[in-house]
Parts: structure tokens; C-alpha cells; sequence
């Protein structure tokens, strides 16, 4: 049957023509749309990297469901950072080419087809919505995924995206308001897909202090009180890309319920979709190196910091997010695009709102260097 057509307004080329405009106003072009790591990948990451580069692993053929040493230090990130013991819940895991694959084969390999039906909130990161249409199944779109009585009853939901904390808006899920969630797909038959990408990301409560545990992260979907205790019919999203800088390693995994982890990594494995031998000695130490996640969670909170307040005297009505990179703001215009207009004679991009599902906001991200943000608040507040 192969891939089913997508359409989406997730285009980067769109805001081509805004770049031009900023890359010619005074000082140049500062780019906060993308998300896009700029800090170094930690010492311990590149040793791995560098260790492993003629291991059997190397050049011989990786194991699809990853290195018992990476596996180890799965279940170890897992037990340090989510108070989740995946043993005791039977959950599984697989390695995934970065999670925007994960996200993108999701329903494919779930085996959802054009009568099935898959959950997920207006506004979010696009690939929900072209992982569903690529499979042939149906997106339903809601306010608000924790509000279950909007999808509970509508005949052939499979699937239920819940992503937090939440690009592009920051929020964070409560643990009961998950719990709720799983609970209602349960009844149904349904999968709770829970995007936790950014869950170490958690700016709410922080004070800067040094009694602060950066380490304290948001309920995940795996979490016994959120799960009663079993992985069964969840599965949970995460990704290095963040906390260690590995964008371009494209290091994520999925874990969860075991059944569906054994038949997807078998569908992997047919298709190659494995990360390189070398490149799992770099992730396990990334999973293990909380020291340089630490730090690089006091680099983001500095820098929203700074851009939220750089927003507030540009004139947006906005505040420090729950958690995630980005701020979220209302367009002073009430359209995006005239706002990025605007936005781009000083030099500023932006990410526009229509591509997350609102084309009446924007988001700012703060995966940028100290001096682009400094650079962008001074711009702001002219």
C-alpha cells in the first residue's frame, strides 16, 4: 500500500522571504524559529563516539533494539530522572533514528489504516497530523487531549497524541490530568503516544536558587501513578537532542508497552531504520552524563529568561513557559505573518503560529546562543 499523500502547512520555504528581509536589516539576520541546538555535545558524549568508532558494533551490522549497554542505560535515565522502573511495568525499548522519525512512523507501524482514527491536540507540532495522514488514517484534532469526553466516544479513535511538555506552547501536563488519559484509552482500546521530548525542560517553580533540582522533571506516562503499574497501551517518546546537544547524532527512543514495542522493532529491523553501532556508545553516555544535562538546563532557563523579557518591552503579553523552549505569544497584529513582517525589518525570525495549528501566534525559541538572544533583547526593546 506504501505511503498515503500528506499536506500540511509546515513549510519552512514559506518564511524564505522573511529571512531576506532580516538578513538586510542592520546587524543581520537572528534566527529564533528553529529549534536547533547551538551549544557544544559534551566531552563524554564525543569520547563515546570516538571509543566506539571500531568496536564489532562499528563494522559489523548494530542491533536494531540497540546494545545491552544502551538498553542499561535507558532503563537507568528512566529510574534517575522519571521515577519509572520499566521492569516492573514490562515495558520495552527501541532506539529510533531521532524522534521526528518515531513520530512520522507511528501510525504506520501501529498498522492504522483509513478507517482508524487519531487523536491529537489543535495546536502541536506538526508531525502528528503527517505521520497519521502518511499511514491512510484519520486525524482528529481536539482543544485538549485531557479532555477525553471530546474523542472517548467518536468511533475508531486507535491513537491519542498527548505531548508534554508541549511544543509549541509550553504547557505541562499534570499527573493526573495523564492519568486520566490513559485511563480513557484503556476503556477504548486505544494507544496514549505521549511525546515526552522535552520532559527535563521544566521552568515552573524555578527560582534560580541553588537548592533548585534541575533534574526534577514532568510527569511521565510511564509513571506508575499515571499508568496503574502496567506499560500496557502506552508508549513514550524521548529524545537527546535537547539535553545533550545531539541533534545531528539523531538519538531518541521509544518505550512502553512491550507487545507493541517487539512488533514495531521488528518492522525496524526489516526496513534499516537502526541507529549506527558507534552512535549507541555516544547516546549511552549522553543518557548518563546528568552533570552536562544540568547545565545545559541552567543555559535555556537563563536564556527564556531573558527572552521573555525581551518580548514583554517589544509589547507581547507573555510569561516564562511551564516548560519546553520556546515562547508563545498572541501576534500584536492578530496574524502571524504580518507580525513576522514586522519582526523581520529588525532582524528577527520568528516561527509563525500557522505551522503549529494558530495562525494567530508566534513562537520564539531559545536555541540560540547567549549573544544571538542578548543581541535579539536589545533589538526588541528599541
Amino acid at each position: 500500500m506504501g505511503f498515503h499523500e500528506f499536506s500540511s502547512p509546515y513549510d519552512w520555504s514559506r518564511i524564505a522571504a522573511y529571512k531576506r528581509t532580516a538578513k538586510a536589516a542592520f546587524g543581520g539576520m537572528i534566527d529564533l524559529s528553529v529549534g536547533s541546538p547551538v551549544d557544544p555535545v559534551p566531552d563524554s558524549v564525543r569520547k563515546a563516539l570516538a571509543a566506539a568508532a571500531n568496536d564489532p558494533n562499528a563494522y559489523g551490522y548494530p542491533a536494531t533494539a540497540g546494545t545491552a549497554d544502551l538498553r542499561a542505560a535507558i532503563a537507568e535515565w528512566f529510574s534517575a530522572t522519571r521515577n519509572v522502573d520499566l521492569q516492573a511495568i514490562h515495558a520495552d525499548v527501541v532506539p529510533t533514528v531521532g524522534s521526528k522519525e518515531g513520530v512520522a512512523l507511528m501510525a504506520s507501524l501501529l498498522h492504522f489504516g483509513e478507517d482508524d482514527v487519531v487523536v491529537q491536540p489543535k495546536v502541536s507540532y506538526p508531525t502528528y497530523e503527517i505521520g497519521t495522514q502518511l499511514a491512510g488514517a484519520q486525524v482528529l484534532k481536539v482543544d485538549d487531549v485531557a479532555d477525553v469526553a471530546s474523542w472517548r466516544n467518536v468511533p475508531g479513535v486507535k491513537a491519542v497524541w498527548v505531548n508534554s511538555p508541549c511544543n509549541p506552547t509550553g504547557e505541562v501536563y499534570s499527573a493526573e490530568r495523564m492519568a486520566g488519559i490513559v485511563a480513557a484509552a484503556r476503556e477504548i482500546g486505544a494507544v496514549v503516544l505521549s511525546d515526552e521530548c522535552y520532559a527535563l525542560m521544566q521552568w515552573r517553580g524555578a527560582t534560580n536558587s541553588a537548592d533548585d533540582d534541575p533534574l526534577q522533571s514532568t510527569p511521565c506516562a510511564l509513571r506508575s501513578d499515571v499508568c496503574a503499574g502496567s506499560a500496557e497501551g502506552v508508549l513514550v517518546l524521548y529524545s537527546l537532542s535537547k539535553q545533550s546537544n545531539m541533534a545531528g547524532y539523531r538519538t531518541a527512543f521509544i518505550a512502553g508497552d512491550e507487545s507493541l514495542i517487539a512488533s514495531m522493532s521488528a518492522y525496524r529491523k526489516q526496513i534499516g531504520q537502526i541507529i549506527p553501532g558507534p552512535v549507541q556508545a555516544a547516546m549511552a553516555a549522553g543518557l548518563r552524563d546528568l552533570e552536562s544535562v544540568k547545565a545545559q538546563h541552567a543555559r535555556y532557563r537563563e536564556r527564556l529568561g531573558v527572552l521573555v523579557s525581551a518580548l514583554r518591552a517589544y509589547g507581547y503579553c507573555t510569561d516564562m513557559p511551564d516548560g519546553a523552549l520556546y515562547v508563545w505569544v498572541r501576534a500584536k497584529s492578530g496574524d502571524c505573518w504580518t507580525d513576522m513582517e514586522q519582526l523581520a525589518k529588525i532582524g528577527i525570525i520568528a516561527s509563525p503560529g500557522e505551522f503549529y495549528g494558530a495562525p494567530e501566534c508566534l513562537r520564539f525559541s531559545a536555541t540560540a546562543s547567549d549573544e544571538a538572544i542578548a543581541s535579539a533583547a536589545e533589538r526588541l526593546a528599541r
